[in-house]
């Protein structure tokens, strides 16, 4: 009885009051936390406003005008978008920068076997590793130098040393049937070491038992490739797929360098180098704007593309 007395009992005044001042003390514990959560998330969402979302609307309002950077905007609705459908260089410009990207298959395909290559158990591997990083962390203007010094037709090394076997070859970078696949070549090499370092990785990261197991059932080295070290790197390929993607619509400074003029007959010249040329050049903001809105919703469909098929292509080891 003396239990269910204690039990049915109301609470007191005090206890009321006791259970009052922890609620509220909960509530103003709560609330500074919310304010110290909404301080660190303003941080970067400020930042985010500042220097992303209002250079994004601003461009989408610029592309509507006729614009030269430092006088009034004189508003010519979507005339920028009409006049890209006409202008051949734009046109070239684009085709040249999705033929730059024939270097990412490259790239991924010579990186993945020279990961495969480092992992292999065997001396001097961290010293080649480390070479081949080096490019990767070097200045992109250097290297476009160097490769410009390289590409030389009368003292270059690379012409240099085809004259050691009788071959007399041509001028690299002014020469409309060379200049792309040149670019390309600096870009892989440029890039190899870093697709490498993340492949490795990633091949390293694989259990070792499946290999284990694929030796017990008979599978040669080709087949545990096929079967297990590709699914598992999958992930790592699809990543470096979209950044290749985003980063090769953006290519400029090579170009800039290595071809300042566009190259010959504008075989070299990029969307971005050309969107420069246009706004700084010619001081025609209203219409760069226009051709960095059409690269971005380009970039950006491929971009979703790319994560609807890794979706559709479920991960699994055969």
């Amino acid at each position: 009885m003396a239990l269910n007395d204690v039990a049915t009992t109301p609470p007191t005044p005090a206890t009321k009051k006791a259970a009052n001042q922890r609620s509220s003390g909960t509530s103003r514990l709560h609330a500074r936390e919310r304010r110290i959560g909404l301080a660190f998330i303003a941080v970067p969402l400020v930042g985010f406003t500042i220097f992303t979302l209002y250079p994004l609307i601003f461009s989408v309002y610029a592309s509507l005008t006729q614009w030269n950077g430092l006088g009034p905007m004189n508003f010519i609705g979507l005339g920028n978008y009409e006049r890209l459908l006409q202008d051949e260089y734009f046109h070239k410009a684009l085709f040249n920068t999705f033929y730059l990207m024939i270097g990412i298959p490259i790239g991924l395909i010579l990186s993945l076997l020279l990961a495969l290559a480092m992992n292999r158990k065997m001396r001097g591997t961290t010293f080649f590793r480390t070479i081949y990083y080096i490019p990767v962390i070097s200045s992109l203007a250097a290297i476009a130098i160097m490769w410009q010094w390289a590409y030389n037709g009368d003292f270059g090394l690379i012409n240099q040393t085809l004259a050691i076997f009788g071959i007399d070859g041509p001028n690299w970078l002014e020469n409309t049937s060379t200049v792309k696949p040149a670019i390309i070549l600096m870009t892989v090499w440029k890039g190899l070491g870093y697709s490498m370092l993340l492949y490795l990785a990633a091949i390293q990261s694989v259990p070792a038992s499946l290999y284990e197991a694929a030796a017990l059932d008979g599978a040669g080295a080709l087949r545990k490739f096929r079967s297990i070290t590709l699914p598992m790197v999958r992930p790592v390929t699809f990543f470096l797929v979209v950044t290749s993607i985003i980063g090769g619509a953006q290519v400029f400074i090579e170009i800039n360098i290595m071809t300042p003029d566009g190259g010959p007959q504008f075989s070299s010249a990029t969307i971005v180098w050309y969107i420069w040329q246009k706004a700084f050049d010619n001081l025609q903001m209203g219409y760069a704007a226009s051709m960095s809105i059409v690269l971005g919703l380009i970039v950006f469909v491929i971009t979703a593309i790319q994560f609807r098929l890794n979706a559709r292509n479920s991960f699994s080891i055969e």
